[in-house]
């Protein structure tokens, strides 16, 4: 959530950086300005009654010291009346402050200056390239067809058992997402990161905190009984650990990881280009988050993206990242950089990661804070990235590596994996 304080000192800019993301805050703005004032003004008139009030309970306390009860009496019915009078004034109070609220959520983090301008993904700027795009042999197959070759995945069945988007992972199907997850960890934990096992479900207050309520409510599955939504990732309950925390300055950065299934509706998602492995309503997921101080977070986003793509380059996979425009990014993103792979059996980039900044968007929410050297409260930064989605890599590591009778998997990943290559022994 942006800062009240940025609107009213810098409505015009507010204004400006919004339309990089195409969204047109001019009304909203205008109206946040007019309630902050009504508020104040509230607010200045509510507290000079209160002090009002105070002087005169002094009073009643200085003639009931004295013996004059009849004149403390007619004080506390003054008191009484005046107090009548103001209940309006913080009724009137309670209810601009709430239709302040109500706006404020409503408007997106401001993209960073370097966010391009666009509104599609054709507009994104591609960063940098890295990795070979690999020749497949003759009669080479997507991971789909490859899943059934070698029995790693059933689609068919998931969707019996659930529906679709539910894969079951069989054999050395199960055995690969587990030897992937693993290495995933082991590369963060190594990288200074510790490792949680967070909840798989969190409250209204959580989804709010990171961003996914009220933006992304149709998003996420519900379950009505109990009032908790599913993760769409474990950013969720990873930044709201330290939800209404006080950090000290030495605490930080905190560096968390975790591996977790991820939920997402993705409501209209159908057809070729969501088949298999590129869309799925339950998948895996190794993710990193960091909370850090407002003046090192665009050192950190570098590092977290070039942690990433360090990993990328361990498997061996043809990659790209791209700078998101602004009409591309997310809600809560100041910046976001994501990480695509090339799938050289359908020829083309899936997305596997993204590492994003968000500013004090998020801590604003939460109220994640630190005192700095000089005693004043500050709001800390958060950021997080994926490291990795595994349902994309993996299909690309099918894809790219396939042979006539095994898939070749890279080295990193032999240790985990307890062999070098798949094969069609199950």
């Amino acid at each position: 959530m942006l800062q009240i304080a940025l609107i009213r000192q810098q409505p015009d800019f507010v204004k400006e950086r919004l339309r990089v993301k195409n969204f047109d805050a001019s009304v909203a703005v205008d109206s946040i300005l007019l309630l902050d004032e009504k508020r104040k003004k509230l607010q200045l008139e509510l507290e000079s009654a209160q002090a009002g009030l105070n002087s005169i309970s002094k009073e009643i306390g200085q003639l009931m010291a004295k013996g004059e009860k009849a004149k403390a009496e007619l004080k506390k019915q003054e008191v009484a009346s005046m107090k009548s009078a103001l209940s309006p004034v913080q009724e009137a109070l309670e209810a601009a402050d709430s239709q302040l609220q109500q706006i404020l959520v409503t408007l997106p983090n401001l993209p960073y200056k370097e966010v391009p301008a666009g509104k599609t993904p054709e507009d994104n700027v591609v960063v940098r390239e890295g990795g070979k795009i690999p020749e497949l042999p003759e009669g080479a197959v997507p991971h789909w067809d490859l899943a059934k070759k070698y029995n790693l995945i059933d689609f068919e069945l998931g969707n019996k058992i659930t529906g679709a988007g539910f894969p079951v992972y069989v054999h050395q199907g199960a055995r690969i997402q587990r030897a992937l997850i693993q290495y995933f960890l082991d590369y963060n934990t190594e990288a200074g990161f510790v490792e949680y096992q967070p909840p798989l479900m969190v409250n209204e207050a959580s989804a709010f905190g990171t961003g996914q309520l009220p933006d992304k409510e149709g998003q996420m599955y519900f379950v009505n009984e109990d009032e908790l939504y599913l993760i769409p990732t474990s950013e969720v309950p990873l930044t709201n650990i330290w939800r209404d925390v006080i950090l000290k300055e030495k605490e930080l950065p905190v560096k968390m990881t975790a591996y977790t299934p991820c939920f997402r509706r993705e409501a209209g998602s159908y057809g070729k280009d969501v088949r298999g492995l590129n869309r799925l309503h339950q998948f895996d997921k190794v993710e990193i988050v960091q909370i850090v101080h407002p003046d090192k977070s665009y050192e950190v986003l570098e590092e977290m993206v070039l942690h990433v793509e360090s990993l990328l380059k361990s498997l061996n996979l043809p990659y790209r990242i791209l700078r998101l425009c602004g009409g591309d990014m997310s809600f809560t993103a100041a910046i976001t950089y994501d990480f695509e792979v090339y799938s050289a059996a359908q020829q083309k980039w899936l997305e596997v990661s993204s590492v994003s900044n968000f500013e004090s968007f998020q801590t604003n929410r939460m109220k994640i804070r630190f005192k700095d050297e000089n005693g004043k409260m500050q709001l800390l930064h958060s950021l997080n990235g994926s490291s990795l989605a595994l349902p994309r890599i993996l299909a690309c590591l099918l894809e790219n590596n396939q042979g006539t009778d095994a898939i070749n998997l890279p080295e990193a990943l032999h240790t985990y994996f307890k062999a070098e290559r798949i094969t069609l022994k199950s």
